[in-house]
C-alpha cells in the first residue's frame, strides 16, 4: 500500500472538461500542484454521495484557500458515470473527477478491494500529495467516511 512519502506512480485516467472526454495521467494532475485526492467505492452509492462528495464540494474554497490547486475524485467508473455524479453532486467545476475504469491506479497504490456484488473497487481514502509525493494519508479500515473527508483535510492542511 501506498505511504506517505511515496511517490504517486504512474497511471492514466479518463477524465473530462467543457470540450468533451480527455485522458489525463498522473503527472497531469499532480505534477507541481498540491492536490487534494479522495477515493470512493463508486460513484452514485449512497455513502460516497450522502457523506464523502458533499464534504468536499461543500468546501471546495475553504481548501483552496489553504493552498491547494486542485482537488479530485476517483473511482472505479466509467468517465460517462463520473460525469453525471459530477452533474448530479454539485462538484462540476470544482471537482476534478478522475475514472479509474479497470482498477489500474487502484491497483497501483495498493488501496483496491473486491466489495462483494460491486466486484474490484477501491477503498476509501483520502490523501494531500504536494508535488507529486503523498504528505497525507486517511485509508478508512470501517465503512462510512471516519477518516478520509473533508473535514480530516483541512485540518491536515
Amino acid at each position: 500500500m501506498i505511504k506517505i512519502g511515496d511517490k504517486i506512480p504512474a497511471a492514466e485516467f479518463l477524465s473530462f472538461n467543457a470540450e468533451g472526454q480527455m485522458k489525463l495521467t498522473s503527472d497531469d494532475v499532480f505534477a507541481g500542484k498540491k492536490v487534494v485526492l479522495f477515493a470512493v467505492p463508486g460513484a452514485f452509492t449512497p455513502t460516497c454521495s450522502m457523506n464523502h462528495m458533499p464534504g468536499f464540494v461543500d468546501n471546495e474554497a475553504a481548501i483552496k484557500a489553504k493552498g491547494v490547486d486542485t482537488i479530485a475524485c476517483v473511482s472505479v467508473n466509467d468517465v460517462h458515470v463520473m460525469k453525471a455524479w459530477s452533474k448530479a453532486s454539485g462538484a462540476d467545476g470544482k471537482i476534478v473527477m478522475l475514472a479509474d475504469g479497470t482498477a489500474d491506479f487502484a491497483k497501483a497504490v495498493g488501496l483496491d478491494a473486491v466489495m462483494g456484488a460491486m466486484g474490484l473497487r477501491s477503498k476509501r481514502y483520502s490523501m494531500i500529495v504536494d508535488k507529486g509525493v503523498v504528505t497525507h494519508l486517511n485509508v478508512e479500515e470501517k465503512s462510512g467516511v471516519n477518516v478520509s473527508g473533508a473535514e480530516t483535510i483541512l485540518e491536515q492542511l
